[in-house]
């Protein structure tokens, strides 16, 4: 077991911290084997990160938190400190919401932001880092404990920088509450509920108000936030399964292949059985 790793077997908690690793990044079949969010902070210069079937700049000194259900590569990966952790070391649903895993970082942001870190700034992460690096070196019954204390710090400060880089803090909490339970809600039920007022019921929110709310702070709409999460994992399953296509849209909740196909078609603009031929061109 790498030195900074900790994995409490009977709890399933498990957090890693990833320093100069070559061969770093998450890459998993239909049911992920570890289920880690990332939070990953480029200490090197500007370099590329690929997410699923997109690329994104990753400027030097800025950080990026990445979910469970993202592949990612790194163009530098030795260049890259980050922080990996599932939910049975932290997640708090029901309190401190903000800064959980339910929080803004990884369920309240649109598109990709990278949070960049002013010379103040990353020297705080930084002491923050050597503080983690100690830590791991005191393997006690205290550890733990102290480890997610010190996640829970790293969370905020990054929570609270992003709040000040964006247009979210002219939002007022309780709707960018509605934002990330949706967000929520569309990672549980994706494969099950097609239609927005499924969660706008189980919201006990209208279709409108979602749409009316996505408008002011998402470039998508709430519907084309589902669909893109439905295709996000159909892709997956394209990739990296031998399913059919037709035991694909099975499993995503399609009845039949045909809206399916439609509903792949209109988000990609290519078919799914070319999806998957063109991948392995």
């Amino acid at each position: 077991m790498n030195k900074l790793t900790l994995h409490n077997r009977k709890t399933g908690s498990f957090l890693k911290l990833v320093v100069k690793e070559k061969d770093f990044h998450n890459s998993f079949h239909i049911i992920p084997k570890n289920q880690l969010l990332t939070i990953a902070w480029n200490r090197g210069i500007d370099q590329i990160i690929r997410t699923d079937s997109e690329q994104h700049k990753f400027p030097t000194n800025s950080v990026v938190a990445l979910m469970i259900n993202q592949n990612f590569q790194f163009e530098r990966p030795e260049e890259i400190v980050a922080w990996q952790f599932n939910r049975q070391f932290y997640c708090i649903i029901d309190h401190d919401k903000e800064v959980s895993c339910v929080g803004l970082l990884f369920y309240g942001s649109a598109g990709f932001p990278a949070i960049r870190l002013n010379k103040e700034e990353v020297r705080k992460i930084d002491l923050l880092y050597q503080v983690f690096l100690d830590e791991f070196e005191d393997q006690d019954n205290l550890q733990e404990d102290m480890l997610r204390m010190l996640l829970k710090r790293l969370i905020i400060k990054i929570t609270r920088l992003y709040k000040k880089q964006s247009d979210i803090q002219r939002i007022p909490e309780q709707e960018l509450d509605i934002v990330r339970q949706f967000n929520l809600l569309v990672e549980k039920h994706h494969k099950e509920w097609h239609q927005v007022q499924d969660y706008a019921a189980e919201m006990n929110k209208s279709p409108k108000t979602l749409s009316n709310l996505f408008a002011q702070y998402n470039s998508k709409s709430p519907l084309k936030v589902l669909h893109e999460r439905i295709i996000l994992e159909a892709k997956k399953m394209l990739l990296y399964t031998d399913y059919s296509i037709k035991e694909i849209a099975f499993e995503l909740g399609f009845q039949e292949v045909p809206p399916f196909n439609r509903l792949f078609k209109k988000i990609t603009a290519e078919t799914p059985s070319n999806f998957r031929k063109n991948a392995f061109i």
